[in-house]
């Protein structure tokens, strides 16, 4: 099950507030501002900063 449509229009980076998106594999919402990725496991996506993963430039 994919993550809802809605859900990702009102998610924000808990880091900038900033937009987030869907990464291409739809395992992980990226937010550019912060280059970080928060992981989606079991359709749930883990909105912690401690937990986000930064991005390879």
């Amino acid at each position: 099950m994919a993550i809802n449509q809605e859900l990702l229009e009102i998610l924000a980076c808990p880091k900038c507030k900033g937009d987030i998106y869907l990464n291409d594999a739809e395992d992980g919402l990226i937010c550019d501002n912060c280059k970080l990725l928060y992981e989606i496991r079991d359709d749930i996506p883990i909105m912690l900063i401690d937990e986000a993963r930064p991005l390879d430039d």
